[in-house]
């Protein structure tokens, strides 16, 4: 059946989210006066980004409350357990001056979305808020480009929960085979999206290789003709 419409990931498929991240937390610890306390900024950010990972884990497996899973992050990342919430939130945000002013989309983002914009409806699935990617698309100029965007934690299901894709495809009112899944993680997005009957696309900027059962793409560039059924790409021949 043929693809009809892309969901997509955002941060590190469409979104330079990496480049952003080291960039506004090593300008963010200069203007507070923390880089001595890591003993370097490279230290610093290997730490804080162990700490995202470990704690969108937690808040992937358990739940809870968004704004909390991200104050307990800022206070293991500056061992102050007892931060309380208002000076936590207000740490943040004031690294999220810093972080915004680096925000950048991928030089392949908006060339491809213009090729596809006449064949194929857009949508957004992402294991954020809708608050934090809302907000970012708007900021970043394409948000008019997806007809609908859905995250993680208003749906209440995250990647790669079968549920979480369905719920999107349902919002699109499209069956899963009619909906192409584009992501930067292998198992997350392009595994989870297949399992849950959707064309997974494992968008590896990295050229990482290594896992031939996977749709796999290094540049935007050449989900046209992966979409079409061209899998000169080294892809599986799953788009039927």
């Amino acid at each position: 059946m043929a693809i009809r419409a892309v969901l997509w990931d955002i941060d590190d498929t469409i979104f330079d989210y990496a480049t952003a991240d080291l960039t506004g937390m090593r300008d963010h610890l200069t203007a507070e006066g923390l880089v001595d306390g890591f003993g370097s900024v490279g230290q610093a950010l290997r730490r804080w980004q162990e700490l995202t990972v470990l704690h969108w884990r937690r808040y992937e497996a358990e739940g809870g409350d968004f704004q909390e899973q991200r104050r307990a992050r800022v206070r293991d990342f500056l061992g102050e357990p007892g931060m309380t919430a208002d000076e936590a939130d207000a740490w943040f945000r004031r690294y999220v001056v810093h972080y915004e002013a680096a925000w950048e989309l991928f030089p392949d983002t908006v060339p491809v979305l213009d090729l596809l914009a006449g064949d194929y409806r857009h949508a957004v699935l992402s294991n954020s808020s809708i608050h934090n990617q809302d907000h970012k698309l708007r900021v970043l100029g394409v948000r008019d480009r997806f007809e609908a965007v859905l995250c993680a934690a208003e749906l209440g299901v995250a990647k790669p929960a079968a549920e979480a894709f369905h719920a999107a495809c349902e919002a699109l009112r499209l069956p899963p085979e009619q909906v192409a899944y584009v992501g930067d993680q292998p198992d997350i997005d392009a595994r989870g999206a297949s399992d849950a009957g959707l064309a997974g696309i494992w968008l590896d900027r990295a050229d990482a290789g290594g896992r031939p059962e996977l749709t796999r793409i290094t540049d935007l560039h050449q989900l046209p003709a992966v979409l079409r059924g061209d899998t000169r790409f080294g892809a599986p021949d799953t788009f039927r």
